[in-house]
C-alpha cells in the first residue's frame, strides 16, 4: 500500500475505479447491446472520460478539500449508478430529470423496490469503502498533493482531451446521436451515464422554455401536419352502432397480448378473455405506445390520442396544460365522465391531471373499504376492486363514461397462493413465474365484474373496451421469455411483437365480430370509439385513426422510435419482415422513418408548447 500512495495519486487511483465499476456495470448489469469492437472500445472510454474529468477537477483544490472532494463524489456517482440500476431492471430504461420530479410516487412502490435489490449490489460500494479508508479522519493520504499550475492544466487537458475522444469516437459509431436521441440506451452506451444526464437537464430546460416562447401561430403547422398525415377515414358500416351507450374502459395492468390462447401445465392462463374473443372484436396486433410514464402514459395515449413524451411522464410535467380530451368531448354531449382506481389519488399526479382532462369524478383509494384480506401487492384485490365500485357506477347518471384501472397484475406480481388458480411458471425469472398467476387472477377478477354489469342492468347498455396498458416483462428477463416462448433468444424483432397488448372492443348484442388482424396503437383508440358512437372525428388535434377504417396510417409509431407497418418492423436501426421476423435490406422501411420521426416531433410541441389552449374546436 506504501508503493501505490507514494506513485499513485489518489484522483488517478478514484477515476481508474470509478470509471472500471461503471464499465462492469455498463457490460455485465445493464446489459447494453455490444455489436462491434468500435462500440465495445467506446464503451470502455466513455465512463473513464467521465471519470477523470470529474475527479481531476480535485487537483485544483487544496489537499484536504481535495480528500473530501474525491470521498463524496466516489459517493454520489454511485448512488446514481444505483438509481439507474434499480430503475433499469423494472423497467429497462434510464432515468430522466422528469422522473426525479415523480419521486412522490416512491413511497407507494414498498415491496416493489425491494424486489429489485440484489446482495451482489454491494460489491458497487467497493472503491467508496477504499477511498474513504485512503482519506480518513487524521490520516491524509500521501496520495493526495498539490500540485503547480502547470500539472492543473495538463491533468484538465488531458482530461477534455479523452472526453473529446469519446465524444467524437460516439458521433462517428451512431451519426446525429444528440439530434435524434430518441433512445436512451445509445446515450448511454455512447456518451456514459454521467454525461447522458448533463444532456438530459439541458434538454430539460429547452423544453420548459418552449412553452414560455411559444406564441399560437405553431398550432397552424400542427394542424396542417394532422390535415396531411393522419387519414380521418371512418368506417361507415359501423358508425353509431353504439350511440347512446354508457363507455366502459378497463385499463388492464401489464397485460401482454403473449398470455392469450396460451396456456401452462394444461390450464389457460386467460379463460374468460379467451372466451370473450368469439364476443368482440379482438385486435391481434395492438402495441401499447408508452414510455416511462407507463399506466399514466397509456391513459395520456387514449384519452387524447397524443404521444406521450420521450421523457418523464406527461401526467407529471404538463399536468396543467389544455387538452382536447375524450373525456371532455363526451360531457359535452351530456356523459358524466369518472375514473376507477383504488390507489392514492396523487400517485401519477392523477388528481391534477384528471382535472384537466375534464373527468367529472375520481373514485381513488378514499372511496374503498382495504384490508388486510382485500389488498394484494400494490393495494386493494381486482376482484374486491371491481366488487366495491359497482356500487358506485349504478348510481352514475346515464349515459356515462367510466375507466377502471386494474392493480393486481403489477410488478412484482405478488398473488397469496390460496388466490392462485394457475400454477408458478418454472424458470430463471421470479417475475414471470409470478407474473402468469396474477395474470390469472385479473382474468377471473374480469369476469366476475361482467358478472355484475349484467346482475346490475348496466351491461347491456354499455360498450366495453378492455385494453393491456403496458408490458409487464422487460427484456431484462429475456432468457425466460425465450424459454417461455421456445425460442433459442429474444431478438429486437421478438422485443416489438412483445410490446403487443390485447385489445378487445365489447358490444353486448352486437353480432358480426371478427378476430382483427391489421395493426394498431393506444393512439388508435379515440378516434375509433368516437366513430362507434357516432361522434364526429377530425375535429381536433388527433395522431390515430379508426381501427375499422379502410384509409389508415402505413404505420404504427413506438415513442423510442421503433415503428411497425404492414409489411415490416424497424427497431435498433434493423428492419424485419413483420410476418417472419427475418431481418432484411431496410428497403421496406426506408420510407417511414423520417415520417416517425416527424409526427413524434409534432406531437411533442403540442404537449411541450401548450399548444391546445391555442386552439379552437371546430
Amino acid at each position: 500500500m506504501k508503493s501505490i500512495n507514494r506513485w499513485i495519486p489518489l484522483y488517478i487511483l478514484a477515476s481508474l475505479l470509478f470509471g472500471l465499476k461503471t464499465y462492469i456495470v455498463y457490460r455485465f448489469i445493464f446489459d447494453l447491446s455490444i455489436e462491434n469492437p468500435m462500440q465495445e472500445m467506446i464503451l470502455f472510454i466513455n465512463p473513464m472520460a467521465s471519470a477523470f474529468l470529474i475527479f481531476g477537477l480535485g487537483v485544483w483544490m487544496k489537499p484536504k478539500r481535495q480528500a473530501s472532494f474525491i470521498r463524496w463524489t466516489s459517493m454520489i456517482g454511485t448512488v446514481v449508478i444505483f438509481a439507474n440500476l434499480l430503475f433499469y431492471r423494472n423497467f429497462n430504461d434510464f432515468i430522466t430529470i422528469p422522473v426525479l420530479f415523480q419521486s412522490s410516487n416512491v413511497g407507494d412502490l414498498g415491496g416493489s423496490i425491494l424486489e429489485l435489490f440484489k446482495i451482489t449490489d454491494i460489491f458497487l460500494l467497493f472503491d467508496v469503502i477504499l477511498v474513504f479508508w485512503l482519506t480518513r479522519k487524521n490520516h491524509l493520504s500521501p496520495m493526495i498533493v498539490s500540485y503547480a499550475k502547470p500539472r492543473k492544466t495538463l491533468v484538465a487537458a488531458l482530461s477534455l482531451t479523452l472526453l473529446i475522444v469519446n465524444f467524437v469516437m460516439a458521433e462517428i459509431e451512431r451519426p446525429q446521436l444528440f439530434t435524434r436521441a430518441f433512445d436512451r440506451e445509445y446515450l448511454v452506451k455512447n456518451i456514459g451515464l454521467f454525461n447522458y444526464h448533463i444532456y438530459d437537464v439541458v434538454i430539460s430546460s429547452k423544453t420548459k422554455a418552449q412553452r414560455v416562447f411559444a406564441d399560437g401561430s405553431e398550432i397552424n403547422d400542427v394542424e396542417n401536419y394532422v390535415k396531411e398525415n393522419i387519414p380521418d377515414d371512418v368506417n361507415e358500416e359501423l358508425k353509431g352502432i353504439a350511440e347512446g351507450k354508457n363507455v366502459i374502459y378497463i385499463s388492464m395492468e401489464s397485460l401482454q397480448a403473449f398470455v392469450i390462447n396460451e396456456t401452462h401445465n394444461g390450464e389457460e392462463i386467460t379463460p374468460f378473455l379467451n372466451d370473450l374473443i368469439s364476443e368482440s372484436f379482438y385486435f391481434e396486433n395492438f402495441y401499447h405506445q408508452t414510455e416511462q410514464g407507463k399506466t399514466s402514459d397509456s391513459e395520456f395515449l387514449v384519452e387524447n390520442s397524443l404521444y406521450p413524451l420521450p421523457r418523464g411522464a406527461v401526467f407529471f410535467t404538463h399536468g396543467q396544460n389544455e387538452y382536447t380530451s375524450f373525456p371532455e368531448i363526451l360531457g359535452e354531449q351530456g356523459y358524466a365522465t369518472s375514473v376507477f382506481h383504488a390507489n392514492n389519488k396523487s400517485f401519477w399526479n392523477r388528481d391534477v391531471m384528471y382535472d384537466a382532462l375534464d373527468f367529472d369524478h375520481f373514485f381513488s383509494e378514499e372511496y374503498y373499504q382495504l384490508t388486510e384480506e382485500n389488498t394484494i401487492g400494490w393495494g386493494l384485490s381486482d376482484k374486491a376492486f371491481f366488487e366495491q365500485s359497482i356500487k358506485y357506477l349504478e348510481t352514475l347518471p346515464k349515459p356515462f363514461y367510466s375507466r377502471f384501472i386494474t392493480l393486481t397484475n403489477h410488478f412484482p406480481f405478488d398473488l397469496p397462493q390460496e388466490e392462485a388458480n394457475i400454477d408458478k411458471y418454472d424458470s430463471n425469472s421470479k417475475t414471470l413465474n409470478q407474473y402468469i398467476q396474477t395474470a390469472r387472477y385479473t382474468d377471473d377478477s374480469l369476469k366476475e365484474f361482467f358478472d355484475l354489469l349484467k346482475e346490475s342492468g348496466l351491461y347491456e347498455e354499455s360498450i366495453i373496451v378492455l385494453y393491456g396498458d403496458h408490458y409487464g416483462i422487460s427484456e431484462y428477463h429475456n432468457k425466460a421469455m425465450s424459454q417461455f416462448l421456445g425460442k433459442d433468444e429474444i431478438t429486437p424483432y421478438d422485443h416489438i411483437q412483445l410490446q403487443r397488448v390485447p385489445l378487445f372492443i365489447h358490444i353486448p348484442g352486437y353480432e358480426n365480430n371478427k378476430v382483427m388482424t391489421n395493426i394498431g396503437g393506444q393512439i388508435d383508440i379515440k378516434p375509433t370509439i368516437m366513430n362507434l358512437l357516432g361522434l364526429e372525428t377530425g375535429n381536433d388535434i388527433s395522431f390515430g385513426s379508426d381501427l375499422f377504417a379502410e384509409e389508415r396510417k402505413p404505420y404504427i409509431a413506438l415513442r423510442n422510435g421503433s415503428f411497425i407497418t404492414n409489411d415490416s418492423i424497424y427497431t435498433e436501426s434493423k428492419c424485419y419482415d413483420r410476418l417472419t421476423g427475418i431481418e432484411n435490406n431496410g428497403e421496406s422501411c426506408e420510407p417511414f422513418k423520417e415520417q416517425v420521426s416527424e409526427e413524434l416531433e409534432t406531437s411533442d410541441q403540442v404537449i411541450y408548447g401548450d399548444l391546445l389552449r391555442f386552439f379552437t374546436k371546430k
